[in-house]
């Protein structure tokens, strides 16, 4: 047998997220390239690593165990390359943090100088929806989750990083200039897809105020929804932290409201007891000391909305 350790990562990822096209978005990768990789690393072998039913890839028991051991080489890999920055003096491990689609705005501004002081450090940021954060939390996959929406479930710690403003928004031409309550009720509104922790402010205030709403669509990401906000689909509620650049580019507009903007708060959480190991601590005292320089720095704009 001949694999690479390119191709053990690249089954690993697909086995993890069940899905070609997951890994090749996770592994910043074409689709084609990881396709090509798993059929060489398959070819290795003479019993199935995986088996497409109704076009839903599934892992064979065998492939199970090939990715069991595939993960333990990975990590002894990670293992060798810590050990080696160890010995040059540099802190080194690996910070594995969760974030909801739209922390991907906050998030790298609070990882950027941290990563900067210590290179020999290793971080994976998975992102994705909330209902995905809490279990990848819950079940000790990783060290931190960054969400505007505590988990009622979970018996967790938090350090809260920056406040979390929501707005109604639409597009800069076509838009209402003023809204009322009643003309809430009329708005074709834009949602986000269940389990993002947009769409359940969103619901939250429209619930809070008892009113019906008129539902044009539902997407599963913000940039999917600012994309139809600025072909003039409708309105939404968004994070002021996703519009920056539309708001300065006058394509997309606030429209004042009452009940706006809807406050909540961006926290980095973790399980309560969980025992940090020396990289996530380091972590948390960096945060502690640069949060504030942080935020006037990098979010003060939005102090002027």
């Amino acid at each position: 047998m001949n694999y690479t350790l390119n191709q053990l990562q690249i089954f690993l990822k697909v086995v993890q997220t069940g899905s070609v096209t997951k890994a090749a978005e996770a592994l910043f990768l074409t689709q084609p390239a990881v396709s090509i990789q798993l059929k060489n690393f398959q070819d290795q072998f003479n019993i199935p690593l995986t088996e497409v039913v109704g076009r839903k890839l599934y892992v064979t028991e065998f492939g199970k165990e090939i990715a069991q051991a595939a993960e333990e080489i990975v990590n002894q890999i990670h293992s060798i390359n810590y050990k080696t920055l160890a010995y040059q003096g540099q802190v080194t491990g690996r910070l594995k943090i969760s974030v909801v689609s739209t922390g991907k705005y906050v998030m790298p501004y609070f990882l950027s100088g941290f990563i900067r002081q210590h290179p020999g450090i290793e971080l994976v940021m998975d992102v994705t929806n909330k209902e995905k954060v809490i279990e990848s939390l819950e079940n000790n996959e990783v060290d931190f989750a960054l969400v505007s929406i505590l988990p009622s479930a979970l018996n967790v710690e938090r350090l809260d990083l920056l406040q979390n403003k929501l707005y109604l928004v639409g597009n800069s031409q076509n838009s209402q200039q003023h809204i009322t309550l009643e003309d809430f009720e009329s708005l074709p509104l834009i949602f986000r897809e269940k389990g993002s922790g947009t769409r359940t402010t969103m619901e939250a205030f429209i619930k809070h105020k008892n009113i019906s709403v008129l539902k044009k669509m539902e997407l599963t990401s913000n940039e999917a929804v600012k994309q139809a906000l600025l072909a003039g689909f409708g309105y939404s509620i968004m994070p002021l932290i996703g519009i920056r650049n539309e708001l300065s580019n006058q394509e997309l507009k606030i429209i004042p409201m009452k009940g706006f903007p809807i406050k909540t708060m961006w926290s980095l959480i973790w399980m309560r007891g969980k025992k940090h190991s020396p990289v996530s601590d380091l972590y948390l005292q960096y945060l502690q000391q640069a949060k504030a320089e942080i935020i006037e720095e990098k979010f003060g704009w939005c102090e002027q909305y």
